[in-house]
């Protein structure tokens, strides 16, 4: 195989007149003559063009849609529109061929994203998806370098593990015991001592646990790994398997969690702005053009980057539950009763039409809500001093509602414990995190940020089986 140079590369490069070797895949062949070829680095084609007088019929017969190539020769000035250069081949090589009669992928049909998901194994091979996994790419990468600046150390949580930590229970088990043939104890109940880590087991849900761990002892450490919830949901916002952002910070309370969370959004949302732009600038024409389908008052006021942007230059508006909950009270939506869950008082679950109205119309800014009622929150916060709420923060994002959710922890072994009994955590099974509290415990902090949502965000897709290479979703665990 001989060095090949990509696609992004030579059109990047002002120069001309030079050889090159260029490897990729047919997007189309026209005229037996010009062949646009793609080979993922940019939704950009380099047309490659051959002397059909002095081509093998046979050869030229094989330049089908999805096939890969390889073509050696000379980067020329292009005389025709849409390209500064084209390749001029010298010689042309079939490193795969494409049947058209069987292949499923017919790009010049705009393939829809129902169709592009059934197929999902070759919809990389779109524009659309082209961009939309470069920038998850990007996005993956500004991550890791901002808790890395930060002086975070990246801890591997694990994947399989006996806690739930967000007192879910939406869990899936592991085993190997044989389904057929389960051993049972003298009770009748499944013997879990029989199976191989001789406890139930499950797929995580969340890192956190494990990551305060850490950061009693690192100070900071951030975990990004797959969780998993065995929630029976089809809806456009959820998935079973999906990655998990969770930075845990000790010696934080909720003001530094809040300014660190903020930070993060901006720091990783300006390096695809940065790095990322023909992606983006393709993926917002994209938006647009399904915008126009709907109706005017459901379109977005803003467009993709420019929607970025603004969460760049704009302060997120901190505020209280208590505070949030009288302006959706007194809300238009709330009185005329537009809002499918009325608010009615305190202590309401917020949901992502109250999140959203309070983004979108209210403020029309990122909002970061804070202090909710304790009972709608997990067991692990700390409890302020109203005895009623706790020092939870989220934040609020347009057209998506809840982005990030964190808290400050609550550092207090004997206050834990008494919320963990109140709540039926069990406490002998956690007496491993407790530990943190027993020995050297510190006020610490942290949040999560569901990766996938913040894909959403980032690249306009409105559905999150379209962020993620290979969605499993309930009924659904192809390739």
């Amino acid at each position: 195989m001989s060095q090949r140079v990509k696609v992004k590369q030579i059109l990047a490069d002002d120069r001309t007149h030079y050889e090159v070797t260029v490897k990729g895949w047919v997007r189309s062949f026209r005229n037996n003559q010009f062949i646009a070829v793609n080979d993922g680095s940019t939704n950009n084609n380099l047309q490659v063009v051959i002397d059909t007088e002095n081509t093998d019929p046979a050869l030229l017969k094989r330049i089908t849609t999805g096939a890969a190539i390889s073509a050696v020769g000379e980067v020329i000035p292009s005389l025709g529109k849409g390209q500064k250069v084209e390749l001029k081949a010298t010689t042309l090589e079939i490193l795969g061929d494409c049947d058209p009669e069987k292949y499923p992928l017919q790009l010049k049909n705009k393939p829809s994203l129902e169709y592009l998901r059934e197929i999902a194994h070759l919809r990389f091979r779109t524009n659309t998806f082209g961009a939309i996994f470069r920038v998850r790419h990007a996005l993956a990468f500004a991550v890791h370098k901002f808790f890395n600046e930060q002086g975070f150390v990246y801890l591997h949580t694990p994947i399989i593990t006996a806690s739930d930590a967000e007192g879910a229970g939406e869990m899936f088990r592991v085993t190997t015991m044989d389904l057929n043939n389960l051993p049972r104890t003298e009770n009748g109940e499944i013997n879990f001592k029989e199976d191989f880590f001789g406890k139930s087991t499950n797929l995580t849900v969340s890192g956190q646990l494990e990551g305060e761990l850490g950061a009693m002892a690192f100070g900071e450490i951030y975990t990004f790994g797959p969780t998993f919830r065995a929630e029976n949901s089809n809806t456009a916002r959820h998935l079973a398997e999906f990655w998990m952002i969770e930075p845990e910070m000790a010696f934080y309370e909720l003001k530094d969690n809040m300014d660190l969370a903020e930070a993060f959004i901006k720091s990783v949302i300006g390096y695809v702005l940065e790095n990322n732009r023909e992606d983006l600038e393709f993926l917002a024409t994209r938006l647009l053009e399904e915008e126009k389908q709907k109706p005017q008052q459901e379109r977005s006021e803003m467009g993709l980057i420019e929607k970025l942007e603004f969460v760049l230059n704009n302060e997120f508006v901190r505020m209280t539950y208590t505070e949030a909950i009288d302006i959706l009270k007194d809300s238009k939506p709330n009185k005329n009763k537009k809002f499918q869950y009325l608010i009615e008082g305190w202590g309401a679950d917020l949901q992502s039409e109250h999140e959203r109205y309070l983004v979108e119309k209210h403020f029309k800014k990122p909002v970061i809500l804070t202090d909710y009622p304790k009972e709608i929150k997990s067991f692990y916060m700390k409890l302020n001093e109203d005895g009623k709420t706790v020092r939870a923060m989220d934040i609020l994002f347009p057209g998506i509602g809840e982005m990030v959710g964190g808290s400050q922890r609550e550092e207090d072994y004997d206050k834990l414990v008494a919320r963990m009994k109140e709540m039926h955590v069990p406490v002998d099974e956690l007496s491993w995190y407790l530990d943190t509290r027993r020995f050297g415990t510190a006020p610490h902090a942290g949040f999560g940020v569901g990766f996938e949502r913040l894909m959403l965000f980032v690249t306009g897709m409105t559905n999150i089986r379209d962020v993620i290479a290979f969605p499993r979703t309930p009924k659904s665990a192809e390739f």
